[in-house]
Formats: C-alpha cells, structure tokens, sequence
C-alpha cells in the first residue's frame, strides 16, 4: 500500500474512485438521477477544481490500483472515500492518518449526521461533533467534526 499527492495521470483513476464510492455512500439518501449524475468524468472536474484552488488529494494506491482517496484544504479533511469492495481493510484509516499528519492546526471535518460509519471511524481518531451545522433544505444535514486528542 501506499499513498501518494495525486498528479494528472492518476486524476481519472482518483475519480472513479470518487464516483463509485460517493455513489454507494448516498445511495439512501439521494434519487437515483442525482446518485447518476456523480460520474466519474464529473467528479474528475470536481477533484481538478480542488487542485487548483490549493487543496492536497491524497490516492491511496495497491498494487498500482486506486483504491481511496482524502482531500485537505489547510486543516479542513473532506472526500475521504474507498471503493466499496475495499471498505473495512484499513485503508481509510491509513488515508485520515497522512491527511491528520499534514494539517497544520486542528483537524476538521464534515459529515452528514446520518453517516454513523464515517462517525465511528473518526471518533476512533479523536474527533468529536462541535455543534456546527449546515442545513440542507429537505435533506441531510452536515455536521462538523474537529480532533479533540490525539489517539
């Protein structure tokens, strides 16, 4: 395993992993057009967007194959997804360890308050709710998570 800063030729690899995992986490949550719409050649738009306005995104990669990635704008964590099939391996944890390792104040991140897997994963980090809120209009909410300790 390892975790590389994704560069240009690894950018569509990146988002279909992207895609397919973003997919498969909303899928209770969205309709199936907006589930459809989240392809891989938008998402690839999304994670250039990212690039270019300085965030770092970061691919974990076995044996040559992307398997997940994390995005981190200064402390702010976001985008940590691995394809479905790879769940449970611990390569989210390895992608939230490089991501926490680089940012430069206090890790931070949103969720959205029915994901209790993500929730789970991060407490097991030292992240807890701080009380912030983004309110979607006839949707899920998001909540921010910060690292309280270091675990």
């Amino acid at each position: 395993m390892e975790i590389i800063v994704l560069s240009g030729d690894k950018l569509p690899a990146a988002a279909e992993v992207h895609a397919r995992s973003w997919r498969e986490s909303h899928r209770h949550i969205c309709p199936p057009d907006f589930l459809e719409a989240h392809t891989a050649a938008r998402q690839e738009a999304y994670l250039r967007a990212k690039q270019a306005e300085g965030s770092m995104i970061y691919l974990l990669l076995e044996n040559g194959k992307a398997l997940g990635l994390v995005s981190r704008s200064g402390s702010l964590i976001a985008d940590c997804y691995v394809l479905p099939e790879e769940q449970r391996k611990g390569y989210g944890s390895a992608l939230l360890r490089q991501a926490i390792a680089d940012c430069p104040e206090t890790p931070r991140l949103w969720i959205l308050e029915t994901n209790e897997g993500a929730e789970r994963l991060y407490k097991r980090f030292g992240f807890r709710r701080t009380g912030k809120r983004h309110v979607h209009p006839g949707g899920v909410d998001e909540v921010e998570m910060a690292m309280t300790s270091n675990k």
